[in-house]
């Protein structure tokens, strides 16, 4: 892993209220491409407020104010001149549970390109085609394609999810405990979906789950009341942390 590599989306002095409340203090970090970044740390750390804050899904929330930037494209993504649509395609995201639509695989799939006004049918088939394969789904529903996807299993659910991140072909993609919902083989099969992913995305992932952290991820971010305490490559945070919180955490003393 060379570290000359540009970031790919860079994190400035961000932090960010919940009214009065203070969810993150001043987090500087960035992410790099083609790599997957595990954000850890215990509950209510600022891991999922950091995620949603990548693709300004907190904009939702009445009572958050944010300073700081975020800069994607050489742009901070909180300028007034940024798309949140537009922004949101580039920078998809995953969440816990799974959230298919009530409609069909098919439909779920193709539900962003419709959106846009992709009338092409032959263009929504490949994408169909592509992105269930791309989210190692294919084989188990490409003879039930127009079957409701609320009618698979929750592991089958969540890669149908990441399928229609994939079809509007983003950047980034963000999972916020993406397997935490799952039983131990559909987890498994998410985490080799994420490691052929790699290839072409960056993966940005909060997990509970340091195992995980320490099998998938290229680099970890570790969280601790707000505040990024320690950020490096996953074997160096594992193995040879900088810090004692970082210690005690990824040893399991405390979170």
């Amino acid at each position: 892993m060379t570290e000359e590599k540009e970031p790919i989306l860079s994190i400035s002095d961000l932090s960010l209220y919940y009214g009065e409340k203070k969810a993150l203090d001043a987090i500087n970090l960035d992410f790099y491409p083609k790599e997957i970044t595990a954000l850890i740390g215990p509950s209510g750390c600022g891991k999922s407020t950091l995620l949603r804050s990548i693709n300004r899904m907190n904009d939702l929330i009445s009572s958050v104010t944010i300073k700081g930037a975020i800069n994607y494209k050489g742009q901070n993504i909180y300028s007034p001149r940024t798309d949140t649509t537009e922004l949101r395609k580039n920078i998809g995201m995953v969440f816990q549970q799974p959230n298919p639509f009530p409609f069909s695989i098919y439909e779920n799939v193709v539900y962003g390109l419709r959106l846009n006004g992709e009338k092409d049918k032959a263009l929504l088939d490949e994408t169909v085609e592509t992105s269930l394969k791309a989210a190692n789904i294919w084989d188990e529903v490409k003879d039930k394609l127009h079957d409701s996807a609320l009618g698979l299993s929750g592991g089958q659910q969540q890669r149908v999810c990441i399928a229609r991140v994939l079809a509007v072909k983003p950047d980034i993609i963000l999972l916020d405990e993406a397997t935490s919902a799952l039983d131990p083989i559909s987890s498994g099969r998410i985490e080799e979906t994420m490691l052929e992913l790699k290839n072409d995305y960056t993966l940005i992932a909060v997990t509970h789950n340091m195992q995980q952290a320490s099998r998938i991820s290229d680099r970890t971010a570790f969280m601790l009341m707000g505040e990024l305490i320690e950020y490096g490559p996953t074997k160096d945070i594992f193995l040879t942390p900088q810090k004692q919180e970082t210690e005690d955490y990824v040893a399991g003393k405390f979170g």
